[in-house]
């Protein structure tokens, strides 16, 4: 049975190509650059650069690969867990039980704080501007917010994950502009390999600061690229 209560009808966004870029087409008939390409394009790389540096071209393109797929699967068993209101089984394969484990570990530490679910990997824009899909949305602990989960290798300290925040706030103000919602909280939920669980907030105290900070961004990347 599914936790997803239905309280909004997600319009469906659609990705496509244009002049080679991937883009999101909307249904006001827009095609607009993603939240995570915004993000990409405007990011200083240069601790990425030096860290695929430090540990080689090879082993990078490994680890990356590997974490992107525990994550993956760690998204898809919350994500089933939501929409059909059990446990999808992990099998035998060892980064599927590692993922699963994860993925609990998720669930025991916030989703059970979550008091309503509105949607699943719900696709959000903001006309004529960008575009997205979060994880989900809903309210926690009675307020209205986005939510992301979030693997990593390691523990993460704030300073390290500021477009994370970001990415919330991208997609509150797409929500509150799309669906005529007064969002603003955001909450990453986030389990790493040795199952610690941290978790990093966005409050009403706080959301000026990040919107600020993502508009920014937002002008940056149109002043710099055309989609």
């Amino acid at each position: 049975m599914t936790l997803i209560t239905n309280k909004i009808d997600y319009k469906k966004l659609s990705r496509t190509s244009l002049n080679g870029k991937r883009v999101y087409q909307c249904p006001d008939g827009s095609a607009v650059a993603s939240v995570t390409t915004i993000l990409d394009a405007t990011k200083d790389k240069t601790h990425l650069m030096e860290w695929r540096k430090r540990v080689g071209e090879q082993n990078a393109v490994r680890i990356t690969k590997e974490a992107s797929g525990i994550g993956t699967r760690m998204h898809k068993y919350l994500e089933d867990y939501i929409e059909l209101g059990q446990w999808s089984s992990p099998g035998s394969n060892p980064y599927a039980q590692q993922a699963f484990k994860m993925a609990q570990v998720v669930h025991e530490n916030a989703l059970k704080d979550v008091n309503e679910i509105w949607g699943s990997e719900v696709g959000l824009y903001f006309p004529k501007i960008y575009a997205g899909t979060t994880d989900c949305v809903g309210e926690y602990k009675g307020a209205p917010c986005i939510i992301d989960f979030k693997q990593t290798n390691k523990p993460k300290k704030k300073e390290w994950i500021e477009d994370y925040f970001l990415q919330l706030v991208a997609y509150a103000e797409a929500h509150n502009e799309t669906y005529g919602t007064d969002i603003k909280e955001g909450h990453v939920f986030m389990c790493a390999r040795d199952l610690t669980y941290q978790q990093f907030d966005i409050t009403p105290l706080n959301y000026s600061k990040y919107k600020d900070l993502w508009w920014s961004r937002v002008e940056e990347y149109y002043i710099k690229h055309s989609v």
